[in-house]
């Protein structure tokens, strides 16, 4: 479609919004687009239906089709309703738990999901105000429910809101439900199939009862109490970065029995604007930065921050020269399942179907770990519902010790199906604890990782392309990556590439095509090299990306040795950085 037939197309979708049964705020937004010489706006706010894919929704917040507003957020409802109301029609009454962030809208589209749920003849269990995701998904297990909304849009800029929809065993959905609900909500094809006017009776406000039983359940995966008691004062600084964790993260780490918690007054403001920070994302070094420097004011030793809706976690220990220093995603990932395998064996609590969960895209050296250590693990895609997936076909049968993934989230416990800041934070809290009882600093520890099972870098790079033209931009680079496969990498051999749109392998080295044993195709490239380097490539779900994963591998002997390590794999990212032109 050319421009100038594109602009008479959105347009027309634009008058048809001014002619509907839209609000009066609405209306003067779309007309303040229309009106505008610049029609980029306007284009992006209407050159698409806002889809509701195979996790919900999420957009920037606005007027227009392709916009998160009351009306998106809506028909998504109506939809949803619609399938539950038919999936579970043998049920006498179907239950649902909504909740949210501190996103500006985030409370209104709350109480609008919930009239409408509840317009439907569906039971809603609606919390009082913010709290984490992990929360949530809690609660629709322990009530009982079929489905669950969070409305947040997690670490996105401000402008953004977004819509997680979860079944009833507190996951994300997946296949089929999936698709199922999204052919619902394409099914909505007017406002006048949306019943907006709610009936109270059948919403049930929750809060603080929900707080103490999530916060018992934390308590119950403590595995070195003593070590908690020994230095119960180590020096936490902690901040929810203006989010949910606030409700939740500080009195789950004095229930363990942490007694030096050390906020950061100006971050613990609730706000959709977040306002000490440029971007609300705990990976991001900037947004640590406050929480970092009060724990140089206070002498902490550790700083623990969560995203707005409470599911990632972001930290920062002290190296051998006493600075502060960020842990990635990776890193964090290593020190939780390292801790949890070898304190589990300590305690004489391995059994033998012990299993943990990565995502594909995470480090290979889990995977080293657990096999040393006899421990199952599985290879998942990104995203927490597909580890959820994995806890679910392994219930009852198999024990479940821990999953993470490379962008800052981990799951401690099967009593929550997402990723979970409010555990990750006590854990990572009572790691310190049980380091320092063995006469080490979180730092040593991390670097004896490395020394006895490999030393392992991971570097994250995006490229940011918005609307449409970097919808588009993204795909041709996908297309390209698939029609020129990359036949070295770093100076090293391709020996293994895999594409997990086709669900399809190619061993270079025996010339033999593999089929990769997924439960469904993924838009991810992964290529491997003789020297174990790993390249994953794939887009952004959820923000207007495309995403680089790179891996290079050493072996050091020493603590001595990784600083030559980290060098020459630099070094190594540094030209694989070169050879694909990012």
């Amino acid at each position: 479609m050319d421009k100038e037939t594109l602009l008479v197309s959105v347009a027309n979708k634009a008058q048809n919004w001014l002619k509907g049964n839209y609000d009066d705020e609405t209306k003067k937004e779309v007309q303040s687009m229309l009106d505008n010489e610049d029609k980029s706006l306007l284009i992006d706010a209407f050159y698409k239906d806002l889809e509701f894919g195979t996790g919900g929704l999420r957009g920037v917040m606005g007027a227009g089709s392709n916009r998160m507003n009351i009306y998106t957020v809506g028909s998504a409802t109506q939809g949803l309703s619609n399938y539950l109301l038919k999936e579970f029609s043998d049920l006498d009454q179907i239950k649902v738990v909504v909740g949210h962030d501190c996103r500006n809208n985030s409370r209104k589209f709350a109480e609008i999901t919930a009239d409408i749920f509840s317009a439907n003849g569906i039971k809603v269990f609606l919390f009082e105000n913010l709290r984490p995701t992990p929360e949530i998904s809690y609660a629709i297990r322990k009530f009982g429910c079929q489905s669950g909304i969070m409305i947040t849009a997690s670490h996105n800029p401000k402008e953004y809101n977004g819509y997680k929809t979860y079944w009833n065993d507190g996951a994300q959905v997946i296949a089929p439900h999936d698709k199922n609900i999204i052919a619902e909500v394409n099914n909505i094809e007017s406002l006048e199939a949306v019943k907006f006017e709610g009936n109270k009776n059948l919403i049930e406000i929750i809060g603080t009862d929900m707080d103490n039983a999530f916060i018992e359940e934390v308590k119950r995966l403590v595995l070195s109490p003593e070590a908690i008691v020994n230095n119960h004062d180590i020096k936490i600084v902690y901040t929810p970065i203006h989010g949910t964790g606030i409700t939740l993260i500080p009195a789950a780490l004095k229930a363990i029995g942490f007694t030096n918690i050390i906020d950061v007054p100006e971050q613990n403001v609730i706000s959709g604007d977040f306002p000490t920070v440029v971007s609300p994302n705990p990976e991001e070094p900037s947004a640590m930065k406050m929480a970092i420097e009060r724990a140089i004011e206070t002498d902490a030793e550790i700083v623990m921050a969560s995203d707005p809706d409470g599911d990632r976690i972001g930290t920062a220990i002290r190296d051998d020269n006493g600075e502060f220093i960020l842990v990635n995603g990776n890193q964090t990932m290593l020190i939780f399942l390292y801790y949890l395998m070898t304190r589990r064996k300590e305690l004489g609590l391995l059994k033998g179907n012990e299993y943990i969960v990565k995502t594909i895209v995470s480090t290979e050296l889990v995977k080293t770990i657990a096999n040393k250590n006899n421990i199952k693990m599985f290879d998942c895609y990104t995203g927490f519902k597909w580890i959820a997936d994995v806890i679910r076909k392994n219930e009852g049968i198999n024990k479940y010790i821990g999953g993470g993934e490379e962008s800052y989230g981990f799951l401690a416990g099967d009593f929550v199906r997402d990723k979970d800041s409010v555990s990750a934070c006590t854990l990572f809290a009572e790691i310190a604890a049980w380091a320092k009882d063995n006469g080490k600093t979180m730092y040593e520890m991390l670097r004896d990782i490395y020394v006895e099972y490999g030393y392992s870098k991971e570097v994250g790079i995006s490229l940011v392309r918005k609307g449409k033209e970097g919808a588009d931009e993204i795909e041709a680079m996908m297309k390209n990556y698939r029609t020129n496969p990359m036949k070295t990498m770093g100076g090293s051999s391709v020996v293994l590439c895999k594409d997990f749109a086709k669900l399809e392998a190619m061993d270079y080295v025996n010339s033999e095509h593999i089929t990769l044993g997924m439960p469904t195709t993924s838009n991810v490239l992964q290529y491997f090299t003789e020297d174990g380097t790993k390249l994953s490539i794939r887009p952004s779900g959820t923000e207007p990306k495309i995403k680089y994963y790179i891996e290079v591998h050493g072996k050091v002997n020493s603590r001595e040795e990784l600083t030559d390590a980290e060098q020459k794999a630099n070094a190594k990212i540094e030209q694989i950085r070169i050879d694909l032109g990012i």
